[in-house]
């Protein structure tokens, strides 16, 4: 597993000893991100191998997950994946396992990208918050929030977006840019330094919330898939 490489100078992330820490532990003081660093046993490219992949994006079940014909390490590997699936579950959360080779790009491409390729928050209309690890292939990509933008506050944009919506800046130009998610998009500073989120890590980020005490995570996933590096995804 990759060693968990994090700004050393940001104070938003917060570093956790247990999957018990990592819940009961509150966003709060500016912290918008908990990881739990984990160093994970079992061949999880084994699994990836074996695994039947159609559609560049694969949800998998335990029943697929069980039906491969693993080795012990590769048995060790299902058996992390289904106990984080389950631990997420005893939350009343809905976690979806993914296998990805490559995401889908915007079709008709806008002024602002609102694809996951570009860093963004995530938002809902009451408390919530993401939870993420990378088993398997390429990780997320964080940015700090002083080292992004929002694509709305970058010059021109809004008259851009004025002209796209036909209207005036009224409240339905403000709908119309939330219905969009254009408001949820950030570009990074020209000297912002993206850092990952590892692989095997378990993650808690804060997402766009009204009353949220602190602002959301700025994240992204990874821009390239190398190769037939089949990404390993848990997100709930």
């Amino acid at each position: 597993m990759a060693a968990l490489s994090l700004p050393t100078d940001y104070p938003r992330i917060r570093q956790v000893g247990s999957f018990d820490e990592l819940i009961s532990t509150p966003f709060g003081d500016g912290v918008n991100a908990l990881c739990w660093p984990r160093t994970l046993t079992g061949d999880f490219s084994e699994v990836v191998r074996h695994l039947a992949l159609d559609d560049d994006l694969t949800t998998l079940d335990e029943e697929i997950l069980l039906a491969l014909p693993l080795s012990e390490a590769g048995q060790i590997a299902v058996a992390i994946l289904l106990r984080d699936l389950r631990s997420l579950r005893d939350l009343e959360l809905d976690p979806v396992l993914n296998a990805i080779t490559a995401y889908p790009r915007d079709e008709e491409p806008g002024a602002i990208p609102v694809d996951v390729y570009s860093f963004h928050a995530d938002s809902a209309p009451v408390v919530a918050e993401t939870w993420l690890c990378t088993y398997h292939g390429a990780p997320s990509e964080g940015l700090r929030n002083d080292e992004g933008i929002r694509r709305l506050a970058l010059p021109g944009m809004r008259e851009i977006l004025l002209a796209e919506y036909g209207g005036t800046d009224d409240e339905g130009f403000t709908d119309y840019l939330s219905e969009h998610c254009y408001d949820l998009h950030y570009a990074p500073l020209p000297a912002a330094q993206p850092f990952s989120f590892g692989v095997g890590h378990l993650w808690r980020i804060a997402v766009d919330y009204p009353g949220s005490p602190v602002p959301p995570c700025l994240h992204r996933a990874p821009e390239s898939l190398p190769g037939d590096l089949v990404r390993l995804l848990l997100i709930s």
